[in-house]
């Protein structure tokens, strides 16, 4: 029971596990899965006095939460333009605040726990592959107008001195947002879920769940959970414990690359130790790693979960054609990890039942929207708020099953056919 290899696993300090499920126990919240979804959920609750077990089948930030680009910024996987024709303007500035609270909430984590482990970083630039500045201004202008969130528009001469590529126009900064070291940020809200009286357990997949009676039942292969509340919060390695669940979302694989130590080459594309992502669909993520030595960079999903043989060779063509001058910059490792996705594109968090509670369905903009998805699940199982509501327009939709995995890759490939137009008209 051990990580899958990646740059976090190498670089990680605090390795210590927990305890597997030995014994029946009983707590007023038991929480299903360690990523962040499960682990933000368990933590909200031990901080208003419940007692919580929190359930996890691998280790902790195991899967996607543990994997991932690290970028914590305001925003969910689904744009604005799509979510105001389902829930009206005003709901959707709700849900951009709460998206931006989600943000604040790791930041917060970081800082009252003193989890320099994390190693927080600042800003992330949204990079333009077509010329787009005035569209900037108006997303700048109306980010600080509605939200009082303040952006900066980087000119294509200012970015063309940070990026040192030819496939980019301008940019939006932004300096509120950040990027992490996921893993340990997850290692450090179990170890305080602990600390507050809550109880972690790895190595303790859930095999069957009884939900009917007022006292839910969840049981291991080694124990059996009582709780008066159950909360699903697996993402794309969510086994079938809970089938409306299953149904309602993908698993969608992406992938990441590490490069071997080059800091002068490197530096001669990337001179900012802001996060960079770019505006296509599925596009290129990017941020220079220990210390501007190495750099990681993270693109393209697809519908399948097993793993490409040229993983590497196919993340590290996407780099060479974004900064020619790397061609010779090698790569080291390389990983995927399933994220899940609803159709709809937005998290889904609610109720199911009555003291039947999910939060899931994060793909593509996790950090942010897992911390607003468990404090909101949390406020509602303590009675302090039904904010949750918020999210009830995005329910638990049914995929479509294998079809509906054929169609998202075909809509996948066709919106790469149309970003690569696009650019070819735009060069």
């Amino acid at each position: 029971m051990s990580y899958v290899d990646t740059f976090y696993k190498r670089t990680l300090q605090s390795g210590e596990g927990f305890a597997r499920l030995d014994r029946d126990a009983e707590c007023d919240v038991c929480v299903v899965g360690g990523g962040l979804a499960g682990l933000t959920t368990a933590l909200e609750l031990a901080r208003r006095g419940r007692s919580v077990t929190l359930l996890e089948a691998q280790r902790i930030g195991w899967g996607a939460s543990g994997r991932n680009g690290g970028f914590v910024s305001p925003g969910y996987a689904n744009g604005r333009d799509a979510i105001v024709p389902v829930v009206g303007e005003t709901a959707a500035d709700e849900l951009h605040r709460m998206s931006i609270e989600g943000m604040r909430i790791v930041a917060d984590n970081i800082e009252t726990l003193g989890l320099e482990r994390a190693r927080p970083q600042p800003g992330i630039i949204g990079a333009l592959r077509t010329d787009g500045e005035a569209e900037l201004h108006r997303t700048r202008d109306r980010l600080d107008r509605s939200f009082g969130y303040r952006t900066e528009v980087v000119s294509r001469p200012r970015l063309q001195e940070l990026l040192l590529s030819p496939r980019y126009f301008q940019g939006l900064l932004d300096p509120n947002a950040f990027h992490i070291h996921p893993l340990e940020y997850a290692l450090g809200l179990a170890r305080e879920i602990e600390r507050l009286g809550g109880s972690v357990r790895e190595g303790s997949a859930v095999v069957e769940t009884e939900l009917e009676s007022a006292e839910k039942r969840v049981h291991t292969g080694t124990g059996t959970i009582r709780a008066r509340d159950v909360v699903f919060c697996g993402g794309g390695y969510t086994s079938g414990m809970l089938p409306a669940l299953q149904r309602s979302f993908l698993p969608i694989a992406t992938y990441v690359l590490l490069t071997r130590e080059a800091p002068e080459l490197i530096a001669t594309a990337i001179r900012t130790r802001a996060a960079v992502g770019d505006n296509r669909r599925a596009g290129d993520y990017y941020r220079l790693v220990d210390d501007g030595r190495r750099l990681l960079w993270g693109g393209k999903i697809t519908t399948r979960t097993s793993e490409p043989r040229a993983l590497g060779k196919l993340l590290r063509q996407s780099m060479v054609s974004t900064y020619p001058q790397l061609a010779e910059l090698k790569v080291e490792l390389a990983w995927s990890g399933l994220m899940s996705y609803a159709r709809h594109k937005m998290p889904q968090v609610g109720q199911w039942r009555p003291h039947v509670w999910y939060a899931t369905a994060f793909g593509g903009h996790g950090l942010n929207t897992t911390a607003i998805g468990g404090r909101v699940v949390a406020e509602a199982i303590t009675g302090e708020t039904r904010r949750i509501e918020a999210f009830r327009p995005f329910g638990l939709d049914w995929t479509g099953g294998p079809l509906g995995m054929l169609a998202v890759q075909l809509t996948y490939w066709g919106l790469q056919a149309s970003d690569w137009w696009r650019e070819r008209k735009a060069a």
